[in-house]
């Protein structure tokens, strides 16, 4: 069962990885709309940080959607089994 909690708390610490690195890259986002011909250089540039970020929210949506089912799935079966072991007969 310890490779069981192991596996979730990688999951965890993906997760929390996943979101510092969204930050450190979406420090340096521009929200500012630019539409000029100069700005080409500036719209290339935003559109590439916009597909990074997607793709890791993409990863950090299935992450944290993994994380949670399967943490749901981990205390599902330590309630059954505890349940099972006060249906036991003690003799």
């Amino acid at each position: 069962m310890l490779i069981a909690w192991a596996v979730l708390i990688t999951m965890v610490c993906a997760l929390i990885v996943l979101a510092t690195i969204r930050k450190v890259i979406a420090r340096n986002e521009d929200d500012m709309l630019h539409v000029r011909d100069a700005e080409t250089g500036v719209i290339t540039k935003q559109s590439r940080l916009a597909r990074t970020l997607q793709s890791i929210d993409t990863w950090g949506k299935a992450l944290t959607v993994g994380g949670i089912v399967y943490g749901l799935l981990l205390l599902g079966y330590y309630l059954y089994m505890g349940w099972q072991q006060s249906q036991a007969i003690v003799k």
